[in-house]
């Protein structure tokens, strides 16, 4: 056998490094993005109540409208965009503004929490780590909500202070977070500044991590002329027109959720930081936070997603979702 060259020895032996070096960084940004990290298994949800949905009073839902009511209280009453009981009041509207490459569409659910009732959070699989994702919707049925979007996307990056329903997950200070108090407030925060300590001490029930705060005091916090979450690989500044998913709060107890469509010609551009922002304050919120958008906004209720997640009816797969129960 007639002995190998050693040009092509070296030639060889370049290839399998490179072969090599690529396999590397495929198995790194695979082992970032996309390969699931379970940190903790919470307890399985609770099963939906034996109540079938029928109410006492004006159920108007449209017959096979109205399918997410298996674990919904007797004495409840609602329709397609409507849910009252004697834990929370829930209206969703549909709005629609401008026309042709202006035009914007948006969903505003007004809630109300009542009897000591909280809002509450759920994760992707029952777990926690990172890149465990499932549908806003299916988490949302999972745990029996009336009304969820989808929250701050924790499970894509590896820092901030994450609280959820009370248990501490996660303790890197990192940005401005948001924080949901046991007595129906909520209030943006320095995760840098406060310790989670004093957050449980203070009744915090639910922290995210995504940003930025919108409106403080019923004034927007800044002009977000550029904006940046995060700024590892695949991010960029968040200000322009997109999908929008965001909290606010009127009053203690009084909150409104909105999911803003986006990307889909003709339907809705999406809407800019400082769009959000004036939305809010519009809507009179004293306090508003943004939280996850883009492909992951999503609106559910009553087994059903009413927005356009995409602009292709499509939802993308979150982290965790925000929601109300039955």
């Amino acid at each position: 056998m007639k002995p190998m060259s050693r040009r092509m020895r070296i030639t060889l032996a370049v290839t399998a490094f490179l072969v090599l070096s690529a396999g590397a960084v495929l198995y790194k940004l695979a082992d970032r993005y996309l390969i699931e990290h379970v940190e903790v298994v919470l307890p399985d949800a609770p099963a939906a109540s034996s109540g079938t949905g029928s109410s006492t009073g004006s159920n108007t839902a449209a017959s096979g409208t109205t399918s997410g009511t298996e674990g919904v209280s007797a004495k409840a009453q609602y329709d397609d965009w409507h849910y009252s009981s004697d834990q929370s009041e829930i209206a969703i509207q549909k709005v629609e503004t401008g026309s042709g490459s202006e035009k914007i569409t948006y969903f505003v659910a007004d809630v109300t929490m009542k009897n000591g009732a909280v809002l509450q959070t759920a994760l992707a699989k029952n777990e926690f780590g990172r890149n465990i994702t499932e549908n806003t919707s299916a988490i949302a049925a999972d745990h029996n909500a009336v009304l969820a979007i989808n929250g701050d996307y924790y499970g894509f990056r590896s820092d901030g202070v994450i609280i959820r329903n009370g248990v501490l997950y996660r303790d890197e200070p990192t940005r401005e977070g948001l924080a949901l108090f046991q007595d129906g407030t909520m209030e943006a925060y320095d995760e840098q500044s406060v310790r989670s300590s004093e957050l449980l001490a203070q009744g915090v029930t639910n922290t995210f991590s995504f940003g930025p705060a919108l409106l403080k005091n019923g004034q927007p916090t800044s002009d977000f002329e550029h904006v940046e979450i995060d700024t590892n690989f695949g991010n960029r500044s968040i200000q322009s027109a997109n999908p929008r998913t965001g909290i606010g709060i009127i009053s203690p107890n009084h909150y409104v959720l909105v999911v803003v469509d986006g990307r889909a010609d003709n339907y809705s551009r999406g809407m800019t930081l400082a769009e959000f922002a004036d939305l809010f304050q519009q809507l009179g919120c004293t306090d508003a936070y943004n939280l996850d958008g883009g492909g992951s906004s999503t609106m559910y209720f009553m087994g059903r997603v009413v927005n356009n997640p995409q602009g292709r009816d499509r939802e993308r797969g979150v982290s965790d979702i925000v929601y109300v129960g039955a």
